[in-house]
Parts: C-alpha cells; structure tokens; sequence
C-alpha cells in the first residue's frame, strides 16, 4: 500500500503558477511534474481564490477571534490562580516565605 505523496507548499505554487501561464494543458504539467491533473486544477483554483489576500492592506489578515473560547480560557485562568493562592497560603508554614 502506498502512501499520499505531501507536496511543499513552494511546488504547488509552481505547479499552479505555470498551469495559470497556459503554455501546457493539464495532462502536460501532470507528466512533467508527476501530479495528476486533478490535483493541478485545484492548486490553481486554490491560487486564485487566495490571491486577492495578498493585496490586502497591512499584508496579513487579523486572526478571527473566537469569544467562547477567549471566555473558557479566561475562566480556567482564575481557577488555577485561586488554586495557587489557596496553595501558597497552606505551604507557607512548612518554610514557605
């Protein structure tokens, strides 16, 4: 049984780059880069559909923000520094400062 074959991120670039040039069809770009061709239309959608982020102002978007999460954190935050108080408080007579 084979394994899925992991491309770097930089060769399917190429790989869209040169399929978006439309020097050579599909079936061309497979057998030189030995991909199949399915795999070079949905590399050269993903490139299109992902180019208008590179324009963007400030380059990168901002990370969406998930508040339930933030919220759970924050929460889970305070239990554990009530329980390093709590802690602190019943070490400090075996030699704590």
């Amino acid at each position: 049984m084979s394994k899925r074959k992991q491309h770097a991120p930089e060769f399917k670039a190429k790989v869209a780059l040169e399929a978006l040039k439309g020097e050579e069809t599909a079936a061309e770009l497979a057998s030189r880069f030995g991909v199949h061709p399915t795999m070079i239309h949905q590399w050269k959608r993903a490139l299109l559909e992902g180019a208008p982020g590179v324009f963007e102002r400030g380059g990168r978007r901002k990370p969406e923000i998930d508040e339930a999460q933030v919220h759970e954190l924050h929460a889970k935050i305070g239990e554990l520094a009530v329980a390093n108080d709590f802690l602190s408080r019943k070490l400090k007579p075996w030699g704590g400062k």
